[in-house]
């Protein structure tokens, strides 16, 4: 093997760093299209109903997109580490970088950082993604970074949840992962049965959905907590290791899935000792029916000293 230009014949130039998850991004703008198109009608909606409104509509989107988007992240347990290691075969360079384990439902992330960034003339700036999802074969894209022959150290993280790595990680998170990816879809479903009966408008049993769909989402972080509980393989770099702990979208979703409890609680509540608020945050106050009573009775009034006599009894102008 020769050198060129200080890079083995056997490895291709590094990869860019892994920036944006274009599903994540997609879901993203569907969902604030949706809430530029509902925040273009607000001006249509008077007095204190329009600020209700809104915050109906902007905290179910927010449920909405989170339930979808931590689908696709890859930070549901995550992990750094600074160290002195080897960087790729056949060299006997030493380097210093971080690594960063992201481990999503999906798949895995290993991210190399070079300090600095140019090292060994090259530019170590690496991300990684393995999958493990419905139809994905982890081996197969485990072999293909051997053939690309990825860095040391993103091969020694990714083999760790190999099939056949007797740490067994990979059949723990592979199914810990679907479990929680299934739970979270049922609560999507729920969530959007929620909101057909808030607007019926059915207001306790779209409370109750709100319930259902939070418990779905806490049984979904429950899912996906049972990997920690069982004795994980340490991942050594010389006297570094490197230590994992829930990332963004766990606390994320443990988040929203409290919020739809709350919100789920506050509304069957409502319904059993205030019935009168409730309607009046949900815009379905009486006096509105009686307010178009008193319009309907002036339009009559007017129209009568026009063509002649009003009706005096009340039941006539209500037949009217």
């Amino acid at each position: 093997m020769t050198l060129f230009d200080g890079i083995y014949p056997f490895y291709p130039q590094p990869r860019k760093a892994f920036v944006f998850n274009v599903s994540t991004i997609i879901v993203i703008v569907v969902f604030l299209t949706f809430a530029c198109s509902f925040l273009l009608i607000t001006p249509g909606i008077r007095g204190r109903a329009r600020l209700y409104w809104m915050l109906r509509v902007l905290l179910s989107l927010i449920v909405g997109v989170v339930i979808v988007t931590v689908q696709f992240t890859g930070d549901w347990e995550t992990g750094w580490v600074t160290a002195n290691t080897s960087y790729k075969s056949f060299s006997q360079a030493l380097v210093n970088v971080d690594i960063g384990l992201h481990v999503g439902l999906a798949g895995v992330n290993v991210t190399l950082v070079g300090n600095p960034v140019n090292q060994v003339n090259e530019t170590i700036n690496y991300n990684e993604h393995f999958d493990w999802s419905f139809g994905a074969d982890y081996d197969h894209s485990y072999g293909e970074g051997l053939e690309k022959g990825l860095p040391n150290p993103i091969l020694y993280v990714a083999e760790k949840f190999a099939t056949r790595s007797p740490c067994n990680l990979h059949r723990q998170y592979r199914i810990s992962g679907h479990y929680a990816s299934a739970t979270l879809w049922v609560a999507f479903c729920t969530w959007l049965i929620s909101n057909m009966l808030f607007s019926m408008p059915v207001l306790v049993y779209g409370g109750y959905m709100l319930l259902i769909t939070g418990a779905f989402m806490i049984f979904s972080l429950i899912s996906f907590s049972t990997v920690r509980n069982s004795l994980m393989c340490p991942i050594h770099f010389g006297t570094a290791v490197l230590h994992t702990g829930y990332g963004g979208s766990f606390w994320l979703t443990l988040a929203i899935g409290l919020l739809c409890l709350v919100a789920g609680i506050a509304v069957v509540a409502l319904h059993y000792f205030s019935l009168d608020l409730l309607k009046t945050f949900f815009d379905l106050r009486e006096d509105k029916a009686e307010e178009h009573q008193e319009m309907t009775q002036v339009y009559i009034n007017s129209h009568c000293a026009n063509k002649g006599p009003c009706p005096s009894q009340p039941s006539k102008l209500n037949s009217i």
